[in-house]
């Protein structure tokens, strides 16, 4: 039986709390009247919105410490400018996308890493920020719980006992957490969850900065409730599950669930003005921050016209490039969500005298449908934002100039035109940052995007239900054209908003899938060798092993490798090709991989990208690190070289020759080195294998020049080089040797390429990598690291870590970090067991037919 994606699971768990919140709704508000709630948000007091906008601030401040102790805890120091600006925005984010931990974990990633961090040390950080809210919201629950157990109890029928006994058993997490503080810094693992857990001194920190956190949220929501609410502890209890359960259903900034929570918690506040002291509590808490995240990202796109602003030039830019497009796609997101909103209330009474006077009645009946529909589009369009494309960009410009043109159309909505003005500038102000020529379209959008879409499709069909419940419905209403025709008008564009949003979703779950080659045909592999002499890294050239897929850019001057093993799409090392082109390589195998119900493995990248792979919702852990010769500095002399120079001079004094064959002569001596390799295979007992390795393959050996080693003229050695273009860097893939070759071959193969590749002007020599090496083994370190460190240091049974990285040592490299980036939790587990069987598997010796029949149907590999 086929396993459902957790991603769909976690839609789903969406559905029924969004389902839930339209019961409540149905039942709890059913006697209500518009006119009442917007009657109770002119009644909130200016003293109370100032209240609530101070104990915002001191949440968010209380959020940075979040941040501060978290870098603490690791041991590293930001400045106070650069930890508050990566938490803040972070948050902001966070907030209003929903989906926290990925989101606001994505912003952390780019930031953090781009600041020193490294990818692990990010995620550690990304997992003690979610430690700290998860302690601070069990204490404040069951402090709630136990002393105060809330009415929405009673209104569930639930024993005020229970209520106790949870808010006691809640009690005992901060208690552990404390205890495990106290016996020493160290981190707990279940499954994919790690705890990790400071001194006493710091998870007392966190503990208090959490309920500092989560008691100022609550009361810039409690004080601007009426006199009816009940006491400040009670309502904390309900507030803290509120919450929790809008940050579980992943519904952007819990819109829906989290009222429906209050409005059976709190029976005591009249709802109207409970809905309104919510609303306040969102523009207050949500949307300024967001705005203000917003304002800085333009305001930083705009630096070079300020002067004082230049003195942020050395993080501008990772700013506005990290940061701009999350927080465009939410503003886009929310402006195309007031659009439809509005569509589904009545029109401002006093506004329609003079906009008749204006305009015709058509132009009014077409403007408010076509602002439905624009509204859509951007709530459609706000994911490909987020990735940063070019045309949704230019497209969703236009829409937002629509979108004030409309709002103004159908009922002079001045407040709804000035909020698309803004976000317009915002996209204006950004604008370079949408630099990706990626082709539009539907394949973007995941389960949880469409769930996004559907949750503001479905409540703005709920709003106009209970706008208009006072109207009795007929069919006269379709072909009703009046002035105060709010209700025909809300019929009909919420019906063909409601059809497209059905018939796009269908569209994409239905459409046929093409199938695609395993195996590149020659042409492609052509195509591959012109892309990879323009590349700067050697190990790009495993992609003419032809034993992967190849992925083209649009252009098909950028490329991935990538190969199918159980669920996991795995691909081989970094996409080859500029910056701009890799992101539109992973996102389109991240598409390819959703389309499937597979999982996206990238294996063995650099630290330098880990912030991309972190974009597409992917952990990274640390696989060992790569080990890299400065041939300008090799030499043999000095005392370090001691044991490599006498060992080099003893094989030359043995009658040992070094040559470097050129491709023209490879041809002639493949039979001999048939000869060597099979030897070698002997006498290990091994296998050829691939993927990540070469093999004997006589038409992929025929690309390269080889390094030999003579004895007696006989060839007893060699290696197939790999070359960068400009001379960046120099390799070797297939090294074998003959079973009888004398003692102190390899080393004098290795020396004479490292001297060879200097006085032809390489730079490095890579030594490939070493397994496992590098990880952290510290108590603070992710569980994979230290069972890393310690079968490293205690596995040699099973194969010598610690003498391969002994053996790279001695020529003196630095050490590059390598990682393996997949998604988290059970699929991480699947993603290492479906690695290691694809570079382990068997490969045969003869080169495989592209023209074999493709077992596991795709989309075409090449564009």
């Amino acid at each position: 039986m086929p396993s459902i994606p957790w991603r769909w699971l976690v839609a789903l768990l969406g559905v029924v709390l969004l389902a839930w919140m339209f019961w409540v709704v149905h039942q709890q508000l059913g006697a209500l009247r518009l006119q009442d709630v917007q009657q109770a948000w002119h009644a909130v007091p200016l003293s109370s919105i100032l209240w609530a906008g101070l104990a915002t601030l001191l949440s968010y401040v209380a959020l940075m410490g979040y941040d501060a102790l978290a870098l603490r805890q690791l041991g590293h120091r930001l400045s106070a400018t650069r930890t508050c600006l990566a938490s803040f925005v972070a948050t902001a984010i966070g907030n209003n996308v929903g989906v926290a931990l990925v989101s606001a974990g994505a912003v952390r990633m780019r930031l953090y890493s781009n600041w020193g961090l490294s990818g692990s040390e990010v995620g550690v950080l990304i997992g003690i920020v979610g430690t700290t809210f998860g302690v601070g919201v069990a204490l404040c629950g069951g402090l709630a719980l136990l002393l105060e157990p809330p009415a929405m109890l009673a209104t569930l029928q639930i024993n005020t006992a229970w209520g106790r006994a949870a808010g006691a058993l809640l009690l005992l997490i901060p208690a552990g957490y404390m205890g495990l503080a106290l016996r020493g810094a160290r981190s707990l693992q279940w499954k994919s969850w790690v705890i990790h857990t400071p001194g006493p001194l710091l998870a007392m920190g966190q503990i208090l900065l959490a309920v500092v956190d989560l008691g100022a949220a609550s009361l810039a929501l409690w004080v601007l409730l009426p006199d009816t609410a009940p006491a400040w502890p009670v309502f904390l209890g309900v507030f803290v599950l509120a919450v929790v359960l809008g940050v579980v259903s992943h519904v952007p900034a819990g819109l829906g669930v989290f009222e429906a929570v209050m409005i059976l918690g709190l029976p005591t506040i009249a709802h109207e003005q409970l809905l309104a002291s919510i609303l306040a509590y969102r523009v207050i808490y949500y949307f300024l921050p967001l705005s203000l995240a917003g304002a800085l990202g333009g305001a930083l796109a705009l630096r070079g016209s300020f002067a004082g602003l230049k003195k942020l030039e050395a993080f501008a830019q990772p700013l506005i490039n990290w940061i701009a497009p999350p927080v465009v796609s939410v503003a886009v997101f929310v402006a195309g969500a007031l659009l439809l909103f509005s569509g589904s209330l009545p029109a401002q009474f006093d506004r329609l005298p003079l906009l008749l006077k204006l305009v015709p009645l058509p132009v009014i009946e077409v403007s408010h449908l076509a602002g439905s529909l624009i509204g859509l589009a951007m709530v459609v369009l706000a994911h490909a934002l987020y990735r940063r494309i070019r045309a949704a960009h230019q497209l969703v410009s236009w829409l937002l100039v629509a979108g004030v043109l409309v709002s103004l159309l159908k009922g002079i909505d001045l407040e709804e035109a000035i909020i698309a003005a803004l976000v317009w500038l915002l996209l204006w102000s950004s604008r370079a940052v949408f630099d990706r020529p990626a082709r539009m379209g539907l394949r973007f959008l995941g389960p949880e995007n469409w769930f996004a879409v559907a949750a503001v499709v479905s409540a703005t069909i709920v709003l106009g239900l209970f706008s208009y419940k006072h109207v009795y419905y007929s069919a006269d209403l379709w072909w009703q054209f009046a002035l105060r025709g709010d209700a025909p008008r809300y019929l009909r564009a919420s019906v063909l908003v409601a059809g497209l949003t059905l018939s796009m979703a269908l569209w994409q779950l239905m459409r046929p899938q093409p199938v695609g080659r395993e195996v590149p045909s020659s042409n492609d592999l052509a195509k591959v060798s012109e892309i990879i002499k323009k590349w700067p890294v050697a190990d790009a050239a495993l992609a003419l092993l032809g034993d992967k897929r190849i992925l083209f850019d649009d252009e098909e001057d950028a490329f991935l490798m990538y190969q199918v093993q159980g669920r996991s799409w795995i691909v081989m090392g970094d996409p080859i090709g500029s910056p701009q082109a890799a992101e539109r390589l992973v996102w389109r195998i991240r598409e390819m991989t959703d389309r499937h119900g597979a999982r996206p493995v990238f294996y063995q990248v650099g630290d330098n990208r880990l912030g991309m792979y972190a974009d597409l919702g992917l952990v990274s852990i640390k696989m060992g690190e790569e080990a890299l010769v400065s041939l300008d500095k090799f030499s043999l002399d000095g005392p370090h070289r001691a044991n490599l120079r006498r060992t080099y001079r003893r094989a030359q004094r043995d009658g040992m020759s070094f040559e470097v064959v050129s491709k023209a002569q490879v041809a002639d001596l493949m039979d001999e080195f048939r000869e060597v390799s099979d030897s070698w295979l002997h006498s290990k007992g091994a296998h050829e294998k691939g993927f990540s390795l070469g093999r004997f393959d006589e038409p992929y050996l025929r690309h390269f020049r080889f390094g030999v080693v003579k004895h007696d003229a006989k060839i007893v050695a060699f290696a197939n080089l790999w070359t960068a273009d400009g001379k960046g860097e120099l390799s070797i893939d297939l090294m074998r040797h003959r079973h009888e070759a004398p003692d102190g071959t390899m080393d004098f193969l290795f020396t004479e390429l490292m001297l060879w590749g200097a006085h032809e002007g390489y730079a490095f020599f890579n030594l490939g990598m070493a397994p496992l090496a590098g990880l952290d083994s510290r108590p603070l370190a992710p569980l994979w690291h230290r069972l890393g460190t310690a079968l490293f240091r205690n596995g040699e049974q099973f194969y010598n870590f610690q003498g391969l990285r002994a053996y790279k040592n001695k020529f003196g490299p630095v050490w590059r970090s390598r990682y393996l980036a997949a998604p988290g939790g059970i699929g991480l587990t699947g993603a290492l067991i479906d690695v290691a069987a694809l570079v382990n598997k068997r490969m045969s010796t003869e080169r495989m037919d592209p023209a074999q029949r493709d077992p596991f149907p795709i989309d075409s590999a090449v564009s």
